[in-house]
């Protein structure tokens, strides 16, 4: 058996167009929501029924970073009408101009940052690969994206001279993190039981699902073909066996 054949091998396939991915199938936080109170059930019924409009962004800047997040918090398996608006969320943040609570002193500030990042990123993808960074390949998009990740700008750009990557990246983790995990149906996909107040908890111990949670069933899964984790994987890959072991839904 020789490794050219792993990607054949390997059990799941690729997921998509799930309505719900994760390991909690059936599940819904929003099922709950009658045991919230007013003013929770209308903050987390804003962020499925309102999602922000694209104002801070120009069109070209929102396809850019769009084409960003989607490799950095990828939602291939999400079907279109479950897909969680992170570049919304993150481009209201950006035009009401709110901190996360912090900047570095020797960052831009953060719409500066995203703005001068985006060029940057077109450029190097420009550059490297002769075309716009929204339009390549899955894995050339990573490859630049892991470069970043890396501290290595390939290729180098006069934008991470001045601006450190290090603290760039941290901040668009921070806001695509953020953005998808505040999200009910990111609660959905991990079991989360959403919010407490009033009803409570009352399984607090050994992991137990509350009586209205649903118990973890897995699945197995791959990632993209032609995506960096799944090469990685194959060119990580024993001679024999299968890649089995990776079980989730990201």
């Amino acid at each position: 058996m020789t490794r050219k054949s792993f990607p054949f091998l390997a059990t799941g396939g690729v997921l998509q167009n799930l309505e719900q991915p994760g390991y909690y199938g059936g599940y819904s936080t929003l099922a709950q929501k009658k045991s919230w109170e007013k003013a929770t059930q209308e903050v987390v019924g804003e962020r499925i029924e309102k999602v922000p409009v694209i104002r801070f962004f120009s069109k070209a800047e929102a396809a850019v970073l769009g084409a960003v997040i989607d490799r950095v918090m990828p939602q291939d398996d999400r079907s279109e009408d479950r897909t969680i608006p992170i570049l919304p969320t993150l481009d209201e943040r950006l035009f009401m101009n709110s901190l996360n609570g912090f900047r570095y002193e020797d960052m831009p500030p953060d719409r500066e940052a995203y703005q001068l990042a985006i060029k940057a990123i077109e450029e190097m993808a420009q550059e490297r690969f002769d075309g716009p960074f929204a339009h390549l390949t899955i894995h050339r998009q990573e490859l630049i994206l892991r470069s970043l990740h890396d501290g290595k700008p390939d290729p180098g750009h006069p934008v991470w001279e001045k601006m450190s990557v290090h603290r760039f990246w941290a901040m668009l983790m921070e806001d695509c993190v953020t953005a998808y995990y505040s999200h009910p149906w990111a609660w959905d996909e991990i079991g989360f039981g959403g919010p407490a107040y009033p009803r409570g908890y009352m399984r607090l111990e050994n992991g137990l699902p509350e009586p209205w949670e649903k118990n973890e069933k897995r699945y197995e899964w791959n990632a993209p073909a032609d995506s960096q984790s799944q090469l990685d994987e194959e060119s990580d890959a024993p001679a024999s066996g299968s890649l089995h072991s990776h079980g989730g839904s990201h």
